[in-house]
């Protein structure tokens, strides 16, 4: 495996800017969810690793849409690491900090976005080696706190908020200095009709229209 594919899997991150996180509770939603976000031009895909079937859908997911990247999220522990890697995840979002959880994935060249909440939470996680900083759950602490970090202590880190953004505060919450936002929940909900697959698809690009 190439020394640069980690490179290249975090370059696309941070190029894109917006992961978009789909965690449903029937895996048969995934793909229509998935049709709609690639339609609207998003390219970088968490599917959380509490969905049933994630494991099974990922590799599906990557040879239907190719020109997306999918990555796991809810990533815990190295058990799951190993079970989202091994599916072909090409990323990891984990909500806590984990050394060993970077140190395996980097092994396989997958880049990992780490959760922290406090400044003690964003130092620890750089010095595991986290290639993003997650910070979660955004929407209780705030734009004002986020701005904090971000444009304190922090500036040289990239820092993905994520929780309660939508398209009515994304530009808000990259204003505050955020690097790029983890998008997700309620907002993406099972299509079922044509209807809501265009509503779908007009809400990320909206989104992707906050990012700039």
């Amino acid at each position: 495996m190439s020394d640069t594919l980690r490179a290249t899997r975090l370059a696309t991150i941070m190029n894109e800017k917006l992961v978009a996180i789909i965690r449903v509770t029937d895996p048969n939603d995934i793909k229509g969810i998935v049709d709609c976000l690639v339609a609207a031009g998003i390219k970088a895909i968490e599917v959380t690793s509490n969905t049933p079937g994630y494991a099974n859908e990922l590799p599906k997911l990557k040879q239907q849409f190719p020109q997306a990247m999918f990555g796991a999220g809810t990533i815990t522990n190295c058990q799951i690491a190993a079970e989202a890697v091994a599916a072909g995840a090409e990323f990891l979002v984990t909500p806590n900090t984990s050394e060993a959880v970077v140190e395996f994935a980097h092994r396989q060249q997958v880049p990992v976005m780490m959760g922290a909440f406090t400044p003690t939470d964003v130092v620890s996680a750089v010095e595991a080696g986290a290639d993003v900083i997650k910070l979660f759950p955004a929407e209780p602490a705030g734009i004002e706190y986020f701005q904090a970090l971000a444009k304190g202590p922090f500036l040289d880190v990239p820092i993905f908020p994520v929780g309660g953004i939508g398209e009515h505060n994304i530009a808000e919450w990259m204003s505050a200095g955020a690097t790029g936002v983890g998008v997700g929940g309620s907002l993406f909900q099972p299509v079922h009709n044509d209807e809501q697959r265009q509503q779908l698809i007009v809400r990320c690009e909206a989104l992707l229209k906050g990012l700039s």
